[in-house]
């Protein structure tokens, strides 16, 4: 079924793509004055507290993540582009999420992530080998966007000279749109789609006799209640997998060094004295730096959970993001504390039976970039008449930095 796609913009009315990378005084007005929130124009019940953004996310008796409308736009309209029926996880509730889920998490294991870890520290350190040290870089060329689409290659199984078409098509696949250039866009991922299929389509085939230590093996390998994947549901899994693989982390590890250059200065040199704190720094990071996290729920049955008169069809939209600045739960929230004993609970990668899959590999590849870079590097700076406002795109993820020069030093 073709879902309507809300448009989060016309809830949120941010005048710059600045105000929409870091919507803080929106989140604090919404939490403060309004926190179940009706939108006429798009027809959507908007919560920020985290009580009520956690009771969205994970009461799926009321609160169902089948609907009509979503504000996710992914993947393409085309039988390449669909992700396979069978792990259609964000759109279908349990129990008949259970299979698919259990399918999908043969390839993202304790033991995968303990394999992976050597793996992923090479991958940047290969990157950090081509900094030019004491000089201008773009972080976001250099380090933050290859990144991400390097370590997935790798873990696919996959080398060489294309790794970085990886990236190229999931910032096509993942690029959201409005009524205005939907046609377009549109036409651009049904391409893109079309173009990663027939590249990846005949690794898959021939992997399926040449089983090995990579995701794609993984996905051949896994069995629930004796069902497997096809060759075909593969290759459009690996194409969801990329997209939470590539863009969200892209993002991640690129709003980390904007707040190390611009929020607060001296947590880098705090990091250079005691490489322990990293861990932490990106779970904090996670919670305050990571806009805009949200998901869309539809009310399965009338309710008044939130305090306010929900019926059946009813949209709800949890605002993660502004949870996670929610002073109920987190002491002086709009502020960046690298030591905040309790940052863990931020709501970023969900909560309940969708909780993010990806989250402990996006976690490990932050905590190695960021330990990595810091005892590589003594110190770096903003580099002076940097606008915002010119270095953001339209991405899944809301505003995306594009770049982020700043001055490295060995």
């Amino acid at each position: 079924m073709e879902k309507e796609v809300i448009a989060l913009k016309e809830v949120m009315k941010a005048k710059k793509r600045s105000d929409e990378f870091f919507p803080i005084n929106w989140y604090k007005e919404k939490l403060e004055k309004d926190p179940v929130y009706f939108h006429e124009e798009t027809n959507t019940w908007n919560v920020f507290k985290y009580k009520h953004v956690k009771e969205v996310l994970s009461n799926y008796k009321f609160f169902s993540s089948e609907g009509e409308r979503t504000t996710i736009s992914v993947g393409a309209k085309s039988k390449e582009g669909q992700t396979p029926d069978k792990v259609q996880l964000t759109s279908v509730d349990p129990p008949a999420h259970r299979k698919g889920r259990s399918l999908l998490s043969a390839a993202f294991t304790p033991r995968s992530l303990k394999e992976w870890e050597p793996r992923i520290r090479q991958v940047v350190r290969n990157l950090l080998d081509n900094i030019e040290e004491n000089s201008e870089n773009d972080i976001v060329q250099v380090l933050t966007g290859p990144l991400p689409a390097v370590v997935m290659a790798d873990l696919f199984g996959l080398s060489g000279t294309d790794q970085m078409l990886f990236k190229k098509w999931v910032d096509i696949l993942f690029q959201p749109f409005d009524k205005n250039n939907q046609a377009d866009i549109e036409a651009q991922k049904q391409k893109a789609a079309k173009e990663y299929y027939e590249y990846l389509y005949p690794y898959v085939a021939e992997r399926r006799f040449n089983l090995s230590d990579d995701i794609i093996s993984d996905l051949i390998r896994a069995e629930v209640d004796g069902e497997k994947f096809t060759d075909d549901e593969i290759v459009r899994i690996t194409m969801m997998i990329l997209g939470a693989g590539i863009e969200t982390t892209s993002h991640m590890l690129a709003n980390t060094f904007y707040a190390l250059l611009y929020d607060d200065q001296s947590i880098y040199k705090e990091l250079r004295a005691n490489i322990e704190l990293v861990p932490n720094t990106v779970e904090e990071m996670l919670r305050y730096r990571f806009h805009m996290s949200r998901r869309d729920r539809t009310v399965k049955q009338d309710n008044d959970l939130l305090g306010v008169p929900l019926k059946k069809g009813d949209v709800v939209i949890a605002w993660m993001s502004a949870a996670n600045v929610d002073e109920e739960v987190f002491e002086n929230p709009f502020s960046l504390d690298i030591h905040r004993s309790n940052n863990k609970k931020h709501l970023t990668f969900g909560s309940g039976s969708h909780f993010c899959l990806g989250a402990p590999l996006a976690r490990l590849e932050g905590k190695i970039a960021l330990e990595e870079f810091v005892q590589r590097f003594s110190k770096i700076e903003p580099v002076e008449g940097f606008e915002l406002e010119e270095n953001l795109t339209d991405s899944a993820t809301g505003q995306s930095l594009t770049h982020l020069p700043l001055k490295i030093y060995k």
